[in-house]
């Protein structure tokens, strides 16, 4: 039954022997050799265990799953998918996605020799027993169904002709939702406890770039071994991540207001190309200040798409500002369209991105009078409100969520605004924005004001001229 896993599994004893364990609890299980594609498009042949497992939810059920073994097994968890037949459909939940990836805590936790593949299917049944992770489809969705099924086979089975393999393996296969946060300073920590915290990745990498053991303020993440945390000076320890943030600022002597930002550039030359190389998949999320700017430098240095390099922007500041409006001011109607916009500082401007239609002009204006009002005592409010390490790190983490998650989610974040509100140059301001896994998916239209795009185009300028005097 069991053959000899190839040369590339390390500790090939020890992973035929909990295979054979499983296959003593649950006999149905077969094991085969194939070609698991990652979602970078690398690919590597893999011994994948299928089989089905005994649920009772109500009635009793048998779901059929299977495990990628790594080769670094048993100190790596397998890749878990759901199996369904053309009649089967996946149930989204906490532990299953659309594609029918699970994700359960006892992969999160995984840690040889406490973890065992017996366990994670002992756990794996309890949380399905809670949750059912598929349903029965009519015959008229099992067409629709067959579909999904083949999107899926592409990427848990890869493809079958030798010719058409892209060999080059991957580094990290078993961490799938790597964040790297460079920079261990207040704001580089603050981001890392948040993320952590918000349970938003398998593997939070702090890249600490500075001098000396004491300087990156990373001993006590060391001392009281935060879960999941890898602290490293090494540039190759964020290979693959899905999301780096970028919290560095320089530290110079720098005189001016313009040395201040070039010396951050300097810094960021010898970063963006080294973290974009090792991650050519990244989202990369821009936290150093000026965000502006720096976010456009990051965009030029990476020579990634637009669409994935962002800067944190507005979004603390909207979030704030919605919850002023709905908690404070008791203004739930206005709150859901209601966004901060523009860039960081004085120069933000309370915005919306759509309007309740009214019968005539003169009610179109009293709804817009009634609404600034509204909207001007939040932003007062909010001008006491100071941005600490620790709330930009929630803000991190959220934005973060969104992005690895893929939640569709809109945040008014620091994106390329070249064509919006008769804006011509490449400067990056904040706007309402939808965020997948791909970093930005579209930008939300904002309601036509003049005074929001008269402020739009003001800071565009002025953006546009200080990175005129930069040397990327």
């Amino acid at each position: 039954l069991f053959f000899s896993p190839p040369s590339q599994y390390k500790f090939r004893d020890l992973t035929i022997e909990e295979l054979k364990n499983v296959s003593k609890t649950y006999p149905n299980f077969t094991l085969s050799m194939n070609t698991y594609t990652f979602k970078d498009g690398s690919q590597k042949d893999l011994l994948n265990f299928s089989g089905t497992v005994p649920v009772k939810y109500g009635n009793s059920y048998n779901i059929p799953i299977c495990l990628w073994i790594l080769d670094s097994h048993p100190f790596a968890p397998p890749i878990c998918f759901l199996k369904p037949t053309a009649n089967m459909g996946i149930a989204v939940g906490k532990h299953v996605d659309a594609q029918g990836r699970i994700y359960l805590p006892y992969l999160q936790n995984w840690s040889h020799p406490k973890s065992t593949l017996i366990g994670l299917i002992k756990e794996m049944i309890a949380k399905f027993e809670e949750e059912l992770p598929l349903y029965s489809l009519s015959s008229s969705d099992a067409a629709r169904q067959s579909e999904l099924l083949s999107y899926i086979a592409k990427i848990t089975e890869g493809e079958t002709d030798m010719k058409s393999r892209s060999k080059t393996g991957g580094r990290n296969e078993g961490c799938f939702n790597k964040i790297t946060v460079v920079g261990a300073g207040d704001l580089g920590i603050a981001c890392v406890l948040a993320v952590a915290a918000k349970d938003v990745a398998d593997k939070v990498v702090l890249l600490d770039l500075s001098e000396g053991a004491a300087k990156g303020g990373t001993m006590d993440l060391e001392i009281f071994a935060a879960p999941n945390v890898e602290i490293s000076k090494d540039f190759s320890a964020s290979a693959d991540s899905k999301v780096v943030v970028l919290t560095v600022n320089s530290l110079g002597n720098a005189q001016t207001y313009l040395d201040v930002i070039q010396s951050n550039v300097d810094l960021f030359k010898g970063i963006i190309p080294v973290v974009s190389h090792y991650s050519q998949n990244a989202v990369l999320l821009v936290a150093s200040h000026p965000v502006e700017v720096m976010t456009f430098v990051s965009w030029k240095l990476s020579s990634f798409p637009k669409s994935r390099v962002i800067g944190v922007g507005a979004n603390l500041d909207s979030e704030r500002f919605q919850y002023m409006l709905t908690n404070l001011l008791k203004a739930e109607v206005l709150a859901k369209d209601a966004w901060v916009v523009g860039e960081q500082g004085e120069d933000k401007v309370p915005s919306w991105t759509s309007c309740n239609v009214v019968a005539n002009q003169t009610e179109v204006m009293a709804a817009r009078n009634s609404r600034e009002k509204v909207a001007n005592r939040a932003m007062e409010v909010l001008k006491g409100k100071g941005q600490r390490s620790w709330s930009v790190g929630l803000s991190v983490a959220d934005l973060a969520d969104s992005i690895v998650k893929d939640k569709r989610k809109v945040h008014s974040v620091s994106t390329l605004a070249k064509g919006c509100c008769n804006i011509n140059s490449e400067v990056f301001l904040s706007l309402p924005c939808v965020l997948g896994t791909s970093g930005v998916i579209e930008t939300v239209r904002l309601e036509e004001d003049p005074l929001v795009q008269e402020k739009l185009q003001s800071s565009a300028g002025s953006i546009h001229d200080l990175q005129q005097q930069l040397k990327l």
